[in-house]
């Protein structure tokens, strides 16, 4: 899928004080994005704070984003969950007629063996009107979707289209990119390895960091995957210390204190969570002052 190469963004759901959902803000994200030049809009994944979200709110969330795009990008929607039946049930009954595909995480808590990884997709390939993105993140659901169930389900499952993987093992993105189909695309979930996962033959990433710089970072994928090293890493290295910042007390805190230091939403956050600490803060708005100059 051509839609799939490059940058998407992981979008943040902002809330106001009150903790509702701020829709000036979100629609004026939306349209950061699309006019900072990423390729495609993820809405409702983890950055999201989908967990915390109401049924209703997901709603209304998917609803501004369609309305501020105005079909301008395609957009992707986080379907995911630990109960594969409820999953196929929403599947089959949900309208995804805005979406390209759908971006599901592998079961988080129950931690299923690899036969179970394998079933459980099976099952949500079988279901979904739109091509799957399968999304292995072991850091949240503690189990570690290996290449060899990738492989398998990349080839038995027509509808299964691409994998995020967001393992942080370099080694294992690169054995999944050597033996996988060849239409099977390869997304990095981690903005600090979305280079060297393009470099070994990844399409590019699904980041957090690059709906607030989306500019500089959507231009250093594609310098990328044109094989313009020197350039990409050029652009990489202006941004790593600020990746590492906003991943340092919990995503997405760290994203939206950015966004606070560029005037574009506030750092509300629902708990669990909350918001990034004073030191952090500073840490992160001078980047920002320093970035922009």
């Amino acid at each position: 899928m051509q839609s799939l190469i490059g940058t998407g963004a992981a979008l943040i759901t902002p809330f106001n004080e009150d903790l509702s959902i701020d829709i000036e803000a979100l629609t004026r994200i939306v349209n950061f994005s699309v006019d900072g030049g990423i390729e495609y809009l993820v809405v409702l994944g983890t950055t999201a704070e989908t967990a915390t979200l109401s049924s209703a709110e997901k709603e209304l969330v998917i609803k501004t984003v369609v309305a501020a795009n105005k079909g301008r990008l395609p957009l992707v929607l986080g379907v995911g969950g630990n109960d594969t039946m409820t999953l196929v049930n929403e599947l089959k009954t949900k309208d995804l007629t805005a979406f390209e595909a759908i971006l599901s995480v592998s079961p988080y808590y129950n931690k299923p063996t690899q036969e179970g990884i394998y079933q459980h997709y099976k099952a949500v390939a079988e279901a979904s009107p739109k091509p799957v993105i399968i999304y292995n993140v072991p850091g949240r659901t503690s189990s570690n979707m290996l290449p060899a169930t990738v492989i398998r389900l990349a080839n038995d499952c027509k509808n299964i289209v691409a994998l995020k993987e967001a393992s942080g093992d370099l080694s294992q993105a690169m054995e999944i990119i050597k033996n996988k189909p060849k239409d099977f695309l390869v997304i990095s979930g981690d903005d600090m390895l979305a280079l060297p996962m393009i470099f070994a033959g990844g399409v590019g990433v699904i980041s957090v960091i690059g709906q607030s710089f989306p500019t500089a970072f959507s231009e250093m994928v594609r310098l990328g995957l044109n094989r313009k090293v020197d350039e990409a890493y050029e652009i990489h290295y202006r941004f790593s210390d600020c990746i590492n910042m906003i991943f340092e007390q919990g995503n997405p805190a760290g994203i939206k204190e950015v966004f606070k230091s560029q005037g574009i939403a506030e750092n509300y956050v629902r708990l669990p969570l909350v918001c990034v600490d004073e030191d952090l803060a500073t840490r992160i708005d001078s980047f920002v002052a320093k970035f922009d100059k």
